[in-house]
């Protein structure tokens, strides 16, 4: 087993301490006022030990937003093969982008503000994911809203997440529970669909904090 393999297994948790500790500086401050060592001292380690896990910071910032974008498109893709029908579908599906803009904020508001600083191949790979993701939206949208074109249905769905992710860069002050019902509230509203009961009983409350 290398040296890096053996370091890895004694703190599994250094590699999310130090994806968490950019997250926060990178959105507070911007990708490019911070470095490797601030960055270690915000995860409490030595900015050499850092590379034993990313080799620059363009790597950890590809790490930051492919997490981000992932999990929107792997979960949007499970919701949307395993709900039996599009109502059901969209509720899950305004349910998961509400929970994600109000726990992953911080990774969010560095997708917007710093994808553009992604070498070019992972900037176009994250864009595709994004269409893709989007692309679950409209399939769902679509049949509900049968009045409106294809390019239509799919500027109420951008409509609609963007007002979810109206939150990334203002603090209401609200409780999480009340903002994330205005937040579904809203994205209904961009919708034009009737706003529908979560379908399953195991939803997930919020997370404290």
């Amino acid at each position: 087993m290398s040296n890096e393999q053996i370091q890895r297994r004694r703190d599994p948790d250094r590699r999310a301490r130090i994806l968490d500790a950019a997250a926060k500086l990178v959105s507070r401050n911007g990708y490019h006022a911070v470095g490797m060592t601030e960055i270690g001292a915000e995860a409490g380690i030595v900015g050499s030990g850092i590379y034993r896990h990313f080799d620059s910071k363009a790597a950890i910032l590809v790490s930051l937003l492919s997490q981000v974008m992932d999990d929107l498109q792997r979960t949007a893709a499970h919701i949307v093969s395993s709900t039996d029908d599009d109502r059901s579908a969209l509720a899950e599906l305004v349910d998961h982008h509400v929970r994600v803009a109000i726990e992953d904020r911080r990774l969010l508001a560095v997708y917007h503000r710093e994808a553009h600083n992604l070498p070019e191949e992972d900037f176009r790979r994250l864009r595709r994911a994004q269409r893709h993701y989007l692309e679950e939206w409209v399939s769902v949208v679509a049949p509900l809203r049968s009045d409106l074109s294809d390019g239509e249905a799919r500027l109420v769905v951008h409509a609609a997440i963007g007002a979810v992710q109206s939150i990334l860069f203002y603090d209401s002050g609200l409780p999480q529970e009340r903002m994330a019902d205005l937040l579904g509230e809203m994205a209904y509203g961009c919708l034009g669909v009737e706003r529908a009961p979560l379908p399953r009983a195991d939803s997930l409350p919020l997370a404290s904090g």
